[in-house]
């Protein structure tokens, strides 16, 4: 790994540390320009982390998607790209603080377990050379970014479910369920983000498959992988079915 591509990871770091504290402290206070601040900071954490990956492409000469480090360092870049769109649609500066911190979570992974081994660019394997490959990843990455932030929504609807309506003693906590948004615009949100990101669940696995095929001459081995995909996939049909014909809602859905 290069020295500006770990330069850029590093700021990328730290700036999604500072943007949560920014969060943290807008929902609590929620001043307007303490919120832009975290806004602003997130999209320059955001923007060091697309030249991150640029650099890695430049110096690996080829998409940065074929490995552990890549593909944690690429699916931050896409929960924060969905953030950034949700919250410039929507305006809810509050679902940061529950969508950031994950982002925080994988690049912290990468920093502190993961072995510099694992970042050296090496030479591909001929199973590893294929479009399909990059199609499958590429879609996991947006897929789960579009999760994540249906994950944030689902834990702000269950803390404003659980202490909207209690007598808290702590008045900052107090204040943060307060500035959180209204339970039916959360639910509503979540059902959104967990449809797109279904969709392109299915692409994952359809697209892996046919990667499989290709590579390992078999569409599906039941490797965990694979298992946990299906399952994974099982679990929000399961939940879109509900929502949509048995009428589930709020926090029997969350």
């Amino acid at each position: 790994m290069s020295n500006y591509e770990n330069a850029a990871f590093l700021i990328s770091f730290v700036s999604y540390s500072i943007a949560i504290i920014l969060y943290l402290a807008y929902v609590v206070n929620k001043h307007e320009k303490i919120g832009r601040l975290a806004a602003f900071i997130t999209a320059w954490g955001w923007g060091i982390n697309t030249f991150a990956l640029i650099l890695r492409a430049v110096n690996a000469g080829r998409l940065p998607l074929t490995n552990g480090y890549e593909f944690l360092i690429a699916f931050a870049w896409g929960i924060v790209l969905f953030y950034l769109w949700f919250e410039y649609r929507y305006g809810l500066k509050t679902v940061g603080l529950f969508v950031i911190p994950v982002v925080w979570i994988l690049l912290a992974y990468v920093a502190v377990e993961m072995p510099l081994s694992q970042r050296t660019i090496t030479p591909l394997m001929p199973a590893l050379k294929s479009n399909w490959l990059s199609v499958h990843v590429a879609t996991a990455i947006l897929s789960y970014g579009a999760l994540a932030i249906s994950f944030g929504l689902a834990v702000m609807y269950l803390l404003k479910e659980r202490f909207g309506n209690r007598t808290i003693r702590s008045v900052r906590f107090a204040n943060l369920i307060d500035h959180l948004p209204a339970m039916k615009l959360l639910d509503e949100l979540s059902y959104r983000f967990i449809t797109f990101g279904f969709f392109l669940l299915s692409l994952v696995i359809v697209s892996g498959a046919i990667w499989a095929e290709q590579a390992w001459g078999s569409y599906w081995s039941w490797d965990p992988k694979e298992t946990w995909a299906l399952i994974t996939w099982i679990i929000y049909a399961i939940y879109l079915h509900l929502y949509r014909q048995r009428g589930w809602r709020g926090k029997d859905a969350s």
